[in-house]
């Protein structure tokens, strides 16, 4: 095998493009949510999903929705889907989930993050500062749900 040969051989693995997918804030009960008093309870939800895009590109697009209420009311709504265009070759089938499913989000989070800290205090609310996510041990939770789903099957 010559040296070019071994070489096309490599793992590649390469952020093409980062960019907001979508974003959206609701205020539902503005204005008068401003002068509610109480807990705030905040909600986060996180999704991941990814498609082949091209020979070695994926797109991974991480969603991250946070709910805010008092009570049952609403005080926002916030959900910001970011995404990444990676260049992904050479590595083995058994690899690609964990790459796509843990590193990819793990690169989309900070982004992510930001852009909801700023919608949050664009808002007029204090900003919400998402905590590190261990998208490793939530990928090891997923894969280990559907072993069990598929062993009740």
């Amino acid at each position: 095998m010559s040296e070019q040969q071994a070489a096309d051989q490599n793992p590649v693995f390469n952020i093409q493009k980062l960019y907001v997918k979508d974003a959206s804030l609701e205020v539902p009960n503005a204005p008068q949510i401003f002068l509610e008093e109480g807990e705030n309870e905040i909600g986060i939800q996180l999704h991941n999903e990814a498609q082949q895009i091209g020979e070695g590109f994926f797109e991974v697009v991480l969603t991250v929705t946070v709910t805010n209420k008092i009570g049952e009311k609403t005080v926002f709504l916030a959900e910001v889907a970011q995404a990444g265009i990676f260049h992904i070759l050479n590595i083995p089938d058994d690899d690609m989930p964990g790459v796509i499913g843990i590193h990819c989000p793990t690169i989309l989070f900070p982004y992510v993050r930001e852009v909801i800290s700023d919608l949050t205090n664009r808002a007029g609310f204090s900003p919400v500062i998402l905590q590190p996510v261990n998208f490793e041990a939530l990928f090891m939770q997923r894969m280990q749900e559907l072993a069990e789903a598929q062993g009740n099957a």
